[in-house]
This record gives C-alpha cells, structure tokens and sequence, in this order.
C-alpha cells in the first residue's frame, strides 16, 4: 500500500498493527563514475521488488526520503545533505507523525551509511519518549545488512558494502547503466582500509579516498547487480515478514 496514494480515510481505516516503511536515503556524490542519486535509486529498486510480492498488500510504504545526512561528502560539488541532528529530528517526527495516527510498527529501511546512527537514535529517543508503552515496534534496518552476499555469490570480490565500490557499480550497471561515466575497468581500486578498527574513528571522505568512491568498481558488472538486488530485497522481505508477524508484546521475533 502506497501513501502517498491514499486519502485519509482510507488510511483511518488500516489496521494499526500495519507496518509503516519509511525509505531514507541520500543525494550525494559517488565518486567520478556513479551519479549522485545511487542510494536512492538503489533503495527504489528494492522496494520495486518487494512491491510485487503478496507482502505489500501487508505494509504502508511512505514516500522515499531523499534527503539524507551526507555532511562527510559536503567536499564534494552535488552532495545535499541535513545535519545529523536536524536529520535525526526530521525522521524522528515522521515516525512519531505515524504513531499520533495509532501505528504502532515503525520501520526504517536504509540505503545510506550515513543514516544509519541517526535513524537508530531517531527510534531510541522515540522508544524512551513511549517508555510506558509495550506494544510499540520501532525499528531499522540498512538493506546491505539483512543479507550477506558473498556466500551465494563468490565470484565478488568485495565481502562488505563500499562506496561506488563493486557492489553498488554493479546495481547501478544493471539498473541505468547509461548513467555510469567512463569506463569502469579504468577505475583504481580505493582500499577500505583498518583504521583504527577495532575502534571508530570520525571521519569525512577526503580522508578516505580522493575521488570519492571506495572498494573495487573495475570488478562491477550488470549481473552482479541483479543478483545483489535480488538478495538484498529477499533478506529485506523477510525482514519485514518477522515485523509483520510479531506478535506484539514479546522482545524476540
């Protein structure tokens, strides 16, 4: 069911256990030879896919939300982007917008890194706020974590997502590959680097890489993209078919 297609009656009508998906994502740059809008047309792929499944019928899908917090790409000419904490605010009262309506399962579902602290702290502030309630779900889910690729498909030379690395170059080849500038075979491998791993360290994209993407795009290919999208969207569906069948007051589902 899409939202943004139904009047208010026909929404004061749903069944409030219903799961509401909001989609985040982001316009920001993707290195030389992805264009600006990979995440959020990434995350529109998946949500294609799990719209034609019998699921839908089952979840609200809001709008996807573009706008993203992007500020450690802001170097980089077309990144737009919200502060953390104006971002955190703003999908934080979108969910609560939803709950003023008697929802009571809210999900996140993410396609960029960068939202993902902020969404996750979004659903804690709302979680302490309800305190006093038992029967809410407040969740959120980054669809590269609810699969994991790389056993199905060794032929990838990447184990984790990157950025306009090999897995994303792929999606967007088998997506619009009009859209992929140059030719990827030319493009040099960005290391994902330790870090300070264990640890977490701070930091903007510079930092990182130079021309802004990070991983191995040279290996990118259509078919990898299909095969991504196709288990990226399964492990998301069932993500999604776990919040659709909890049963409403227990912590494991």
């Amino acid at each position: 069911m899409e939202l943004s297609e139904m009047t208010w009656p026909a929404v004061a009508t749903l069944d409030r256990n219903t799961p509401v998906v909001f989609p985040i994502a982001a316009l920001e740059q993707h290195g030389r030879h992805l264009p600006v809008f990979t995440d959020s047309m990434l995350l529109g792929e998946i949500l294609t896919r799990i719209k034609t499944t019998p699921l839908a019928s089952k979840l609200l899908f809001a709008p996807l939300q573009w706008l993203g917090n992007s500020h450690h790409h802001v170097d980089f000419p077309g990144t737009l982007s919200a502060s953390p904490r104006l971002y955190l605010d703003l999908i934080r009262d979108l969910a609560e917008n939803m709950m003023a309506h008697g929802f009571r399962r809210i999900v996140f579902l993410n396609g960029h890194g960068g939202n993902t602290g902020p969404s996750q702290q979004a659903l804690f502030e709302l979680r302490q706020k309800h305190r006093e309630r038992n029967d809410l779900l407040l969740m959120s889910l980054t669809y590269w974590d609810a699969a994991d690729p790389s056993a199905a498909m060794p032929e990838l030379s990447q184990n984790q997502m990157g950025h306009a690395c090999e897995w994303e170059t792929s999606m967007i080849l088998h997506l619009a590959s009009h859209l992929v500038v140059g030719n990827i075979r030319d493009v040099p491998e960005v290391p994902f680097g330790r870090g300070f791993a264990p640890g977490y360290r701070a930091w903007t994209m510079p930092d990182r890489s130079k021309p802004g993407h990070i991983g191995s795009p040279a290996d990118a290919t259509a078919d990898k993209g299909d095969a991504l999208f196709a288990t990226f969207a399964h492990g998301v569906s069932s993500l999604l078919e776990r919040v659709i069948d909890w049963n409403g007051s227990t912590w494991d589902a």
